[in-house]
């Protein structure tokens, strides 16, 4: 007997058909004519409305909706992606099959800058604010970072900088952190324990595109909700997500 169709998922039906309707009808539109002619509630045309216009599929100019550039890029096959667009559903897949705090850093001389974020939604979170610039020891995506550089690097950054203790537990004299770098090297897996946050826990992996060493995916998590199951869940979402951008 063969398997049954599966179902339609209504919320991305409602998704495509907003996109075909507004494009179709290749003038300005309201959301109560979209709602009106689609039988969408205004709640949920609200939401989805919302989503296209900051993935850029839609535009919006006051009240008024029309077709974003977004779609144009989706078919031009010699746009070139950004990192931070070959990264952002990365990092939105694994908040949400995590629910924590996912972002995506870069590095920026001696200190790691985040060029994409997602907010968990649970009450108890951590934010990371967009630009925020952090040196390379304090966030567990800058210490993935220093240990995938070659050996005079990490001893350049060593010499050069004079590293603040965030916390009691911060990481800061050289001999601890070229221990801590030979850790990183051997699994891949970079975190810091409360050390630039009291109460969170960071797990950070460095990312490669081509081969060439572009940032780290980092995942903070607060204490109260870290555990061993946990950690190794966020530890192989993280290999998966590193293999996919590398892919």
């Amino acid at each position: 007997m063969a398997d049954a169709t599966p179902a339609p998922v209504k919320s991305a039906t409602r998704t495509l058909d907003i996109i075909e309707y507004v494009v179709a009808r290749d003038r300005p539109v309201v959301a109560q004519e979209i709602a009106a002619a689609l039988a969408i509630p205004v709640s949920s045309l609200s939401y989805l409305l919302n989503t296209l216009v900051e993935r850029d599929y839609l535009a919006r100019s006051g009240r008024r909706y029309t077709a974003g550039p977004g779609l144009a890029r989706l078919q031009s096959r010699t746009h070139a992606f950004s990192l931070a667009e070959r990264a952002a559903p990365l990092v939105r897949s694994l908040r949400v099959q995590l629910d924590e705090t996912v972002s995506f850093f870069v590095r920026h001389g001696w200190e790691v800058e985040a060029l994409v974020t997602e907010t968990s939604e649970q009450a108890l979170r951590y934010a990371v604010q967009i630009g925020t610039r952090t040196p390379l020891h304090g966030f567990s995506a800058g210490k993935a970072i220093l240990a995938a550089l070659p050996d005079e690097e990490v001893e350049a950054f060593l010499a050069e900088t004079e590293r603040a203790a965030f916390t009691p537990t911060t990481i800061v004299s050289a001999a601890a952190l070229r221990k801590e770098i030979a850790a990183i090297r051997r699994d891949g897996i970079a975190r810091t324990r409360e050390e630039h946050t009291p109460g969170i826990q960071g797990i950070g992996r460095a990312a490669f595109l081509d081969g060439v060493l572009v940032g780290a995916f980092s995942i903070a998590i607060p204490t109260v909700r870290f555990d061993a199951a946990v950690e190794q869940r966020a530890v192989e979402l993280l290999g998966k997500t590193c293999a996919l951008l590398a892919g």
